[in-house]
């Protein structure tokens, strides 16, 4: 019988990061539970969206000072020099979840996945983009990713690495099923991403306990329906008193939940992710060669909503 593939893999959840924070500390506290993973065995460290710095969305700002204060330049930069040297030390890979501004100007809500020798080697850009452009004075907090970034420019790319094939998402990306079917199309066997969820939901009275519902439920439908793993990291806590969802996870392709985050602050969960376990399921449940009919699936790109078209409304 043939040895199993196992990936050792990482979930570094964060804690707060506060608007007076700066980047150094943020980094700091990156390069710590990247040491703590690689004592636990892993070889991909998993970091959550916008992961250097608060999240700004929450925030009526202008495009200028949010440029200035929030968004990277260049990848790796001096800022995060210490992550990705320790990285290079270590021999341990990683996302990186940050806010992108290209040399032309373009801003994206960008993760990276970065090679055991600290090179970068897969990028992607959040494509569903949840939130308002709009400035909504009566409501708790804003969520302007639609102010703040362009919808993302690189699809769901699959990349080859840590003895795998894997694909990135980021945050409300999540929730779609299209996200995930995209990377299980392209024989990805894991997904990995990090999220900044809001407690509260500003467009309409959700029970709280919904949020992180929702979050589990969408996670383990996905692992099983795609037959991969996924790995979610959340930045959670109270940021200045806008509190975010924890619940950062390791989800197997059968669903199940095998490691989970215990509190809102710093904290790495870990799994020797058997890549094999998804086979039994590529095979016997959900194999698509033999099983699916895109001939009946034509409205799932011929249409963004369903019947006639509906009136513009925030998400």
């Amino acid at each position: 019988m043939s040895k199993s593939r196992k990936l050792g893999l990482a979930i570094a959840q964060m804690g707060p990061v506060h608007l007076a924070d700066d980047r150094r500390s943020v980094v700091a506290r990156l390069v710590s539970m990247l040491h703590e993973a690689k004592g636990r065995g892993a070889r991909l460290v998993v970091f959550p969206e916008l992961a250097l710095t608060t999240f700004f969305p929450r925030y009526w700002m202008s495009e200028d000072e949010v440029i200035a204060r929030f968004f990277e330049r260049a990848m790796p930069n001096a800022d995060v020099a210490p992550l990705f040297n320790a990285a290079r030390e270590l021999g341990v890979g990683f996302y990186l979840g940050y806010a992108e501004i290209t040399p032309d100007g373009r801003r994206f809500n960008t993760a990276v996945l970065v090679d055991a020798n600290a090179n970068i080697v897969g990028k992607y850009r959040k494509v569903h983009l949840p939130g308002h452009s709009d400035h909504k004075p009566d409501a708790l907090f804003q969520h302007l990713e639609k102010k703040f970034f362009e919808v993302g420019d690189l699809g769901f790319p699959v990349f080859d690495g840590f003895g795998t094939k894997l694909g990135m998402c980021i945050c409300n990306d999540r929730r779609w099923p299209e996200t995930w079917r995209m990377l299980s199309l392209q024989s990805a066997e894991l997904g990995i991403l990090g999220y900044n969820t809001p407690s509260r939901n500003i467009y309409w009275n959700e029970p709280p306990h919904l949020r992180m519902h929702t979050h589990l439920i969408s996670l383990q439908a996905a692992a099983y329906q795609n037959a991969m793993w996924i790995g979610a990291a959340a930045k959670c806590g109270a940021e200045d008193g806008f509190h975010m969802i924890g619940g950062s996870v390791i989800v197997a392709p059968s669903g199940e939940i095998v490691a989970r985050s215990s509190g809102e602050a710093d904290e790495v969960i870990f799994a020797n992710a058997d890549l094999d376990l998804g086979d039994v399921f590529r095979q016997h449940v959900f194999n698509f060669a033999k099983h699916r009919q895109p001939e009946h699936y034509g409205l799932i790109i011929e249409r963004t909503g369903s019947g006639a078209p509906l009136p513009h409304r925030d998400s």
